[in-house]
This record gives structure tokens, C-alpha cells and sequence, in this order.
């Protein structure tokens, strides 16, 4: 078995001089914050996470037990614009079962909703010290070149990456590979001659070849039709979504391009409706093309009408956020409201 310690010894020598030391959540052993970063890291930039999300989240909710005493209305609003909204309700679910400190073992992280293998690593490694490997998509690279290998399933990365893992700083060695993967090797011109796995990387000769490149997946398109209700006093009706994508932001009535268009049971009639434009939104997994409409109607009951700005006080998903901005400043509309 190889000795891997001058390896630990040059990865802890690099952190120090080159990694992303001075990021806050990694100046820190609340594993609150920690497991707050993870989640918002998930599928979003370190960037934009620490320009717009990270801090006000965690000045809204400072505690544990501050986010699960808040309800999921006030989670979502203060995720807004963020995306991928499920982690934000899976970490208030989670928050509400853990409360008030999250636990120090990964099958007691593994137990709470949202939380994954590498998530759950990653709490026990950096809040808590525990001997344990990350996996994220910078770390996978390394390991495919670092051990010379095309393709490995993730048992087989688990594995390389437990062979690799410094158990005495868990903490700096799992950092150091998420920041190796991303400045030095790097999935176009790696800097192999400065990397500090150099000595022990069996695919550097040929790191083109490792990993080996997927096909891209083309984008699925969704064509829609997006009504806005609209008052004569300038209200809007909207809702909270009840999808698994979008459950708990509030958005307008959505259609699929040629089916019937129906509001409030009646069926709409194209002549009713005043186009405001059309509207895009690119998800993991497809593209929204939607045309959005005005409907000038009489207002049915109290609830679910807002104006402008109750709507801004209400967590909106980023195409809804769009919409809004579309939406006529006069409330004085033209069209006689449909019956």
C-alpha cells in the first residue's frame, strides 16, 4: 500500500499558500453555518453565494432553532433567487427535526431531509473533524486523474477518495481537493507541473483522457401560457405552487401551449386577454418559453389577490420575479373585465 503522507504534506502546504482560506464558512466550527453553505453550494456558485445569499440568510435566521421556529413562507423569501427551491424546504424540514444543534455523526445527518452522502461528509468533516471524504464534481476529476481511470461509478470514487483522505486533517485535505479541482486541475489546461498530487498522479501524461466526456443531453422545452388576473383596482391573483419543483412559491396560472385555458372553471376566450410578452427560464433539467396574458376580471372572494406590493413581501420563483417586473405600473386597464 502506498504511503501517502509527502502527498498530505504537499496538499496541506498548498491550501495554506493558494486555497480559498479566508472563505467565512470555513472560518468557522458552527455546524449550522457549514451545513448552510453546503446546501446553498449545491448546483450554485461560491460567488454568488457569498455576494447575495449566505450572509442575509444567516443574519435572518442566526440559529438552528431560529429557522425552525420561522415558517416555510419566510424560508422561501429569504431563498428567493437562489433556485433549486426543494433545498430550501428540506433544510427548514430539516432544521425543525434537528433543532436545536444538528448532529455530530454523518449516519445522524444522513437521517435528515436533503442531507446526502457528501453533504453529510462534509458537516462531519469540517464542523465536527471527522475522518471523512468529500465528493463534488471538482474532487471527481482529480481522482479520475490522479488514479488514471476513464470512467468510476461512485462506489468506486468513494473508494479512491477514502485511499487518499489525510485522517489526520480531514478538514484541510478535503478543502485543499475541492480547490485542486478547481485552479489546478482543471477540467481544460492543468496546471500539473504546480499540483501538489503531481507526485502520485498516474493520468497526468494523458489528463485529457480522464475523466472520459459524456454526451451532452439536450434541454427539453416547455412551451406555456401564463395568466395574470388582474382587478380593475390593479390586484393580482396568484397562489402557493403545490409542485414537487416549485412547492411553496407563490406563481401564476400556468398552462401547456394548446390545451384549454380556463379560469376559475370558465374557459377563457383569447379575445379577453391583453399579451404582456413573452418570458424564459432555464431549470436543471428544461427550458420555460412562456407567453405571458393579462385577464381583466372581477375579483372572486379575498383571498389570493394581491397588489404590486404585497406581491413583492411573497417568495416568488425567479420566472414569477420576471413576470412581475412585466406587470402594468397604471392599474387603470383599459379592457372591461370578463365575466
Amino acid at each position: 500500500m502506498i504511503n501517502y503522507s509527502d502527498t498530505h504534506k504537499a496538499i496541506q502546504s498548498w491550501y495554506l499558500a493558494h486555497g480559498r482560506v479566508d472563505l467565512p464558512w470555513r472560518n468557522t466550527r458552527d455546524a449550522y453555518a457549514i451545513w448552510l453553505s453546503e446546501i446553498m453550494l449545491q448546483q450554485t456558485q461560491v460567488a454568488t453565494v457569498l455576494a447575495r445569499f449566505y450572509f442575509p440568510f444567516l443574519q435572518r435566521f442566526p440559529t438552528l432553532k431560529v429557522l425552525a421556529d420561522a415558517s416555510e413562507e419566510e424560508v422561501l423569501k429569504a431563498w428567493e433567487g437562489l433556485g433549486y427551491y426543494s433545498r430550501a424546504r428540506n433544510l427548514h424540514k430539516a432544521a425543525k427535526m434537528a433543532s436545536p444543534h444538528l448532529p455530530c455523526t454523518v449516519e445522524g445527518l444522513l437521517a435528515l431531509p436533503g442531507i446526502g452522502r457528501n453533504t453529510a461528509h462534509a458537516v462531519a468533516s469540517f464542523a465536527f473533524g471527522l475522518p471523512v471524504p468529500v465528493m463534488e464534481a471538482n474532487v471527481k476529476r482529480v481522482l479520475h486523474r490522479v488514479f488514471a481511470r476513464e470512467r468510476m461509478r461512485d462506489a468506486e470514487l468513494w473508494d479512491a477518495a477514502e485511499v487518499l483522505l489525510d485522517r489526520e486533517d480531514p478538514f484541510t485535505h478535503n478543502q485543499a481537493m475541492m480547490d485542486i479541482g478547481n485552479y489546478v486541475c482543471t477540467s481544460k489546461q492543468p496546471k500539473c507541473l504546480v499540483c501538489p498530487l503531481s507526485a502520485i498522479c498516474e493520468g497526468k501524461a494523458a489528463w485529457e483522457r480522464y475523466p472520459a466526456r459524456k454526451e451532452k443531453k439536450v434541454t427539453p422545452l416547455r412551451e406555456r401560457i401564463i395568466l395574470v388576473p388582474v382587478t380593475p383596482d390593479g390586484r393580482y391573483w396568484l397562489s402557493p405552487r403545490e409542485t414537487k419543483l416549485l412547492g411553496g412559491l407563490y406563481g401564476f396560472p400556468e398552462f401547456a401551449k394548446g390545451e384549454a385555458i380556463t379560469w376559475k372553471g370558465q374557459e377563457v376566450q383569447a379575445l379577453s386577454l391583453i399579451p404582456l410578452g413573452g418570458v424564459t427560464w432555464t431549470y436543471s433539467h428544461f427550458k420555460l418559453q412562456g407567453e405571458v396574458y393579462l385577464l381583466p376580471v372581477e375579483p372572486q372572494g379575498e383571498n389570493s389577490w394581491y397588489t404590486r406590493e404585497d406581491i413583492t413581501q411573497l417568495p416568488l420563483a425567479g420566472v414569477d420575479l420576471k413576470i412581475v417586473e412585466m406587470l402594468p405600473h397604471d392599474s387603470a386597464l383599459a379592457r372591461k373585465p370578463s365575466r
